[in-house]
């Protein structure tokens, strides 16, 4: 009941917008039962895999963007992936990739799942995200920053829109033909609506420059009740989902979590610490009765690192999506501090990533466990 309040508060500071026909989170269509996504679950296998970029790619933009865009290292590096046993991958997408062309997006994006499909991989296709660059913008991007951390990552939509309620309804024809044209597709696991909401990333932007943390949070809020309505209005075959992040341990519960494990299909969540945090999560999520994937861990200056956590995940029966496949223009495998102070060698250890560009493992035991526990 207290969330409920909260929620109908927060959703008041939309009703304009709404009236103006801006917003509609109405759906006559509902969530999956419990008993739907069990059986969903039954169907897949243990789901262990990574957050993929092509190395050749900074961000969401530089990936998807035809002068950019990659299927020959895509095709590479995924037989990397399966070659220990992944599954899965998470994807990003950007509305902006499809405002300039439609067509030609879905068509790379249709030629990616090919490729992946290709190699036994299935897809959670993420739509929007929260974190990063508040100011993307298309045409070529800018070289990574040397040694930092995800230097050109950027968010979606543009902060403008983020924070502009009444320029949702423009989001919209993105989203539904998106998932109109693969909402059947066996390819695509899944939909991650949105990254990270709320995320206010300051240590690589200024907070300031976005807006303060609790106003962002307010309009995500909007923001991603919109998004599950639409993806009601759809009726995809396949899960729907926004990640447990602020939260994921219990207490004073913020209205964006509770917000994601009352309205997603099946549970999802991110931890980057060390394996007991990330266990008292799962106990915590399970009071839910859905299946929960892990679509963010694996840093390994923090205590997540694969010898710590997949195994539990795996004996907890827990989807598990480390961040990273290949190092390369996404610089993942610095820590995020090195926004503070950038590196000028290697990091040791790397903070993410799993393969060098030429394929080999970045460490040859990690590589190693994965193929047994995946095996």
């Amino acid at each position: 009941m207290k969330f409920l309040n909260v929620l109908i508060g927060t959703l008041l500071a939309g009703c304009a917008a709404w009236a103006e026909g801006g917003i509609d989170w109405r759906s006559e269509n509902f969530r999956w039962s419990i008993e739907r996504a069990v059986e969903w679950q039954s169907k897949q296998p243990w789901l262990v895999g990574a957050n993929f970029v092509p190395s050749t790619a900074s961000n969401q933009l530089e990936m998807w963007q035809p002068e950019t865009f990659d299927p020959q290292t895509i095709d590479r590096e995924l037989d990397w992936a399966a070659g220990i046993g992944f599954n899965t991958m998470r994807v990003f997408l950007h509305d902006m990739a499809w405002q300039a062309d439609p067509q030609g997006f879905e068509q790379r994006i249709d030629k990616y799942l090919e490729i992946a499909d290709k190699h036994g991989i299935k897809t959670l296709l993420v739509l929007f995200d929260g974190v990063w660059n508040p100011r993307p913008a298309l045409g070529p991007q800018k070289d990574p920053v040397p040694g930092v951390h995800n230097s050109r990552w950027v968010q979606s939509p543009h902060i403008d829109v983020q924070k502009d309620a009444s320029r949702y309804k423009g989001l919209k024809p993105y989203v539904i033909s998106i998932l109109k044209r693969f909402k059947d597709d066996p390819r695509v696991l899944g939909w991650d609506l949105m990254n990270e909401p709320g995320n206010p990333n300051p240590n690589s932007y200024d907070q300031e420059e976005q807006w303060p943390i609790e106003e962002k949070r307010k309009t995500h809020l909007i923001f991603v009740q919109t998004l599950f309505g639409w993806a009601r209005e759809v009726e995809v075959s396949q899960p729907v989902t926004v990640c447990v992040y602020l939260d994921p341990t219990g207490g004073t519960v913020h209205p964006l979590d509770q917000l994601a494990i009352e309205e997603s299909d099946i549970i999802t969540f991110h931890t980057y610490g060390p394996p007991e945090h990330a266990k008292k999560a799962v106990e915590w999520l399970r009071q839910a009765g859905r299946p929960i994937v892990c679509t963010e861990y694996m840093s390994r200056g923090t205590g997540s690192t694969f010898q710590a956590i997949l195994p539990m995940f795996k004996e907890m029966k827990v989807g598990a999506i480390n961040w990273g496949l290949v190092s390369g223009r996404s610089q993942t495998i610095y820590p995020w501090h090195s926004w503070k102070k950038p590196f000028t060698e290697e990091p040791d250890p790397w903070f993410h990533d799993v393969f060098r560009q030429d394929g080999s493992p970045y460490d040859r035991n990690e590589t190693d466990l994965i193929r047994k526990l995946t095996r």
